[in-house]
């Protein structure tokens, strides 16, 4: 057994190991191939460092934080790796570079740990109500398809109201994934009032006792001053017809975009009050460290992660899981030691 160190309390800082142990034999993880540019930015480039020295000195660990920070993890997040490796290092919890990889493992595990919370709906709030908000392109309404098909498909019954009416395609865009699943989508022509057609969405799936509403909304920059205002109005009008509504506020952020998304995240959040995200497009960037600036930053749950075009690609965000998948050690797992606070 394989023991590393991770810190244990964050106010007394003192460290408490970690274990690795083998994985079951059972297959790569498919999640490796789909995360595999990111794969190579941070855990090829980690392997190749600490293989090429034979001890620890400033400069291998001058190199390590560059990686760190060049990986799109963010600057709090690898300065404070840094910080902790350093401790441990002059304490003697870790002597040799062969140690730093699992080490940084277990360090980015406790980032990204507690944004792990599974979207729970809420049985007793029919409709349970999503609002979801990112800005152009970062695949909102694929999203809201997909979602759709995974909530059906376990035993719920959805709608879908489309109120990004300001870009021509995404109502027929959404009528396409509604037909697809067999789910209901409230409407009104390009140029509607956005907050008008999800009161009526609102209210339709109501009466009709759906279990789940999930509402659309136009990409906006979180620049723009009137768009965002606009976003607030349409949360306020949800609440006249349920004043716990939305009970989910999503935003939807293309991982391609970096660190750029924590301002995207920021600016959301102080507007309408972000309750989870979800990234997409994480198959198709070398850019997914930036989940951890996310994790680290935010404090916001991680929903889930898109990793592909299938509906069955939107995956709930599992901690343990993405760091095997980026930064696997070879048959290694990592599992935490229980111990005292």
């Amino acid at each position: 057994m394989f023991r590393i160190f991770r810190k244990k309390n964050k106010h007394t800082g003192e460290l408490q190991d970690v274990q690795l142990r083998p994985i079951e034999q059972s297959g790569v993880d498919p999640l490796e191939k789909r995360l595999e540019d990111s794969r190579r930015t941070i855990g090829k480039r980690l392997k190749d460092l600490v293989g090429g020295h034979s001890n620890i000195n400033e400069d291998l660990l001058e190199e390590l934080e560059t990686t760190l920070l060049t990986a799109d993890i963010g600057v709090k997040a690898g300065l404070g790796i840094m910080d902790n490796l350093r401790s441990a290092i002059d304490n003697g919890t870790i002597r040799d570079p062969q140690s730093l990889q699992p080490a940084v493992q277990a360090e980015l595990y406790e980032l990204i740990e507690s944004s792990e919370q599974f979207l729970a709906i809420d049985a007793s709030q029919k409709p349970f109500v999503i609002l979801m908000v990112g800005i152009n392109g970062a695949g909102k309404t694929t999203t809201i398809g997909k979602l759709a098909q995974r909530f059906k498909e376990e035993g719920l019954s959805v709608m879908l109201a489309a109120g990004d009416t300001f870009r021509a395609a995404a109502v027929e865009q959404l009528k396409s994934w509604g037909a697809r699943n067999d789910v209901p989508v409230v409407s009104q022509g390009t140029g509607a009032d956005s907050a008008a057609v999800i009161f009526d969405a609102m209210q339709s799936a109501k009466a009709r006792n759906m279990d789940v509403l999930i509402a659309d909304t136009a990409g906006r920059l979180h620049t723009q001053t009137n768009l965002m205002d606009e976003l607030k109005k349409v949360k306020r009008v949800m609440g006249r017809v349920d004043e716990n509504a939305p009970h989910e506020v999503m935003l939807v952020v293309d991982a391609g975009t970096g660190t750029n998304a924590l301002n995207q995240a920021k600016h959301f959040d102080e507007a309408v009050g972000v309750t989870g995200i979800t990234i997409t497009k994480l198959d198709g960037t070398a850019r997914g460290g930036m989940l951890f600036a996310i994790a680290s930053e935010l404090g916001i749950p991680i929903r889930f992660i898109g990793v592909g075009e299938a509906a069955k690609d939107i995956r709930p965000f599992d901690a343990g899981t993405f760091i095997n998948a980026i930064l696997a050690l070879v048959c290694t797992r990592v599992f935490l030691v229980i111990g005292s606070e």
